[in-house]
């Protein structure tokens, strides 16, 4: 162990000599008040500590203790609706300690309560030959999830003792004979966060993460295992965004990072989560999260840390089999503090005073993300999707850690502080969003949904940019000018924006949407632009045609049942079908 003292105080950085034998990320205590670090630079015998708490107050001659560890977070049960800060400290105990709502420096609590007992019940019995990954029992952590206790991932070996009982996170529940002699096996692992979890190989994506969102789904979907960023400037709805693929999106567990966000918006968080219903159980949505909450009133360096804590907490359950998304708001605070502690170790500065490692430290992260098959004899299959929202100041995407971010996710959710105004939720920019997923899970789409899926979307996205571009010949010479076809282009645009992509998240119907439901959705929007275009062609009036009475019936679509979806659907083509022979018939009698 490697102790040393204080040389210079910087802000959250702080400078020790004497540490000759530490170790570059090690964890380390701060001064006799025992604040926690971790070495980010070393020179001979001088380390830089970035420190986790505030350190005003400390000065030269103060001790430095090195822990010789890694920092590292505490898996097993107890992990599932806890709420840690970034360094993966449980604010609720922490709060017993303090007395208050107010942090304070320098306490020391375990991430995981040691007072509980859980109910293991063992599936792997004496004499099984087992290596890293593999399942020896489970745990029923809430009525939502089912733990696996696992091998850790470097043991391999025979179990000699193991027994189903109710333990601590402390107490051995099995044995296991190694090549290193008898080790204990615990309901609880520690894994350093700065180090990703093994797993045997990655996958190709080839299925959507599927949000219930019409404009992800359909127009921009994400694989699942898929990496998205969701830019946007202040007010555009990136929070509300990533609520909505918390509560719907279909992954098993939820891991939602506030990084460097406002009080009040984890504060909603922490309300709304245990208040939304679980539509997979229709208990609380808590049972099935993890939340870390890092402000913008905690220490700036503890912000740096707290998106790997997140990610190495969903890399455990993603090892389980599980489908886990992540969600990150924001990496943009995230980001500066990366800025500023480079500034304190007085590095040379890249594009905005960003360090110049910037995109390879986005790109270690979000690389994390993917399916995979996991350790352990029976190849389990995972998935980790991870979507991270991004603050660009003023909304502009120019700045570095949107591009940096752009390099590397294939999903790009545009939000637009335009359609946020006009309260067209999502607010994202069908025009500038992407995702380079699309080829991968299009066979999915035609298997599982309809094979006429991706054509659909193509045509409803077509008309939209067509929409685009008459629409500055609108703004110059008026709608008037316009032909009838052009006109009804306009017309068949305007359903596709109110009827199909505006969705209503406090609705109960709204909020979701099945793939099943959207495919009909496309199906009737772009229907009535076909049919009405052909009875243009054979002369029906364009004023008839953009008056017909179903118009109203396709919008409302949106609101129907998804167990009267097959009868609606006719009733809704039918009256279409009429109402262009009436538009038809109209013309013949003018003749």
């Amino acid at each position: 162990m490697s102790v040393g003292v204080i040389k210079k105080v910087a802000g959250p950085l702080v400078i020790a000599e004497g540490m000759r034998d530490a170790n570059m990320f090690d964890v380390v205590r701060v001064s006799n008040e025992r604040l926690i670090g971790e070495i980010i630079e070393m020179h001979g015998d001088e380390a830089s500590i970035q420190v986790y708490e505030g350190t005003s107050g400390l000065g030269p001659g103060e001790p430095v203790e090195s822990t010789d560890k890694p920092l590292s977070v505490e898996l097993g049960p107890g992990l599932i609706s806890s709420i840690y800060d970034g360094i993966q400290r449980p604010l609720d105990d922490i709060m017993k300690i303090t007395g208050g709502n107010l942090l304070k420096r320098g306490v020391e609590v375990p991430s995981l309560k040691r007072d509980l007992t859980w109910d293991f019940v063992a599936t792997a019995k004496v004499g099984d030959e087992v290596i890293g990954g593999d399942i020896i029992g489970t745990v029923q952590e809430t009525t939502a999830v089912v733990q696996k206790i696992m091998i850790p991932p470097e043991m391999k070996g025979t179990i000699v003792s193991i027994n189903s009982g109710s333990y601590t996170v402390t107490e051995p529940i099995a044995t296991v004979k190694t090549d290193k002699g008898e080790e204990d096996v615990f309901l609880m692992q520690t894994w350093p966060v700065r180090r990703g979890r093994p797993y045997q190989r990655k996958l190709a994506p080839k299925m959507p993460l599927i949000t219930g969102q019409r404009v992800i789904d359909t127009f921009f979907p994400i694989a699942r295992g898929g990496v998205a960023a969701v830019p946007g400037p202040f007010g555009s709805g990136k929070t509300v965004i990533q609520h909505q693929l918390a509560k719907w999106a279909e992954a098993d567990i939820i891991v939602y990072i506030g990084c460097g966000e406002r009080g009040n918006e984890m504060t909603d968080v922490l309300n709304e989560f245990p208040e939304l219903k679980d539509p997979k159980t229709g208990e609380s949505l808590m049972n099935r999260t993890v939340l870390i909450a890092n402000t913008s009133d905690m220490p700036v360096a503890a912000r740096e840390a707290s998106i790997y804590t997140g990610i190495t907490i969903a890399e455990y359950f993603r090892d389980m089999g599980y489908s886990v998304a992540l969600m990150a708001d924001s990496t943009s605070r995230w980001a500066e503090a990366l800025r500023e502690m480079s500034g304190r170790l007085e590095e040379m500065p890249g594009e905005e005073g960003y360090p110049a490692y910037l995109g390879s430290r986005l790109a270690q992260f979000y690389e994390r993300a993917g399916q995979v098959i996991s350790l352990g004899k029976e190849g389990r299959e995972g998935a980790l999707s991870v979507i991270g929202a991004v603050s660009p100041p003023g909304g502009d995407i120019s700045e570095p850690v949107s591009q940096a971010t752009l390099r590397i996710v294939k999903v790009y959710w545009g939000l637009d502080s335009a359609l946020a105004y006009q309260r067209h939720f999502p607010a994202i920019n069908w025009l500038n969003s992407y995702s380079l997923y699309l080829d991968d899970v299009e066979p999915w789409f035609d298997e599982n949904v309809d094979p006429g899926w991706m054509q659909t979307r193509q045509n409803l996205m077509s008309l939209l940019q067509d929409e685009a571009e008459l629409d500055e010949i609108v703004k110059m010479v008026g709608m008037d000018a316009l032909s009838a076809g052009d006109r009804l282009k306009m017309e068949a645009a305007r359903s596709i924006r109110e009827d199909f992509l505006h969705q209503n998240s406090f609705d109960e119907i709204d909020t979701y949407t099945s793939l099943k439901k959207q495919y009909y959705m496309m199906n009737l929007v772009y229907g009535y632009y076909e049919q009405a275009a052909d009875a243009l062609r054979k002369g029906a009036a364009i004023n008839d045609l953009l008056r017909l009475p179903s118009r109203e019936a396709i919008g409302r679509f949106k609101y129907t049942l998804e167990d009267q979806l097959e009868g609606r659907y006719e009733d809704v083509r039918k009256a279409l079908a009429n109402d262009i022979a009436d538009a038809l018939n109209k013309k013949e009698d003018l003749f």
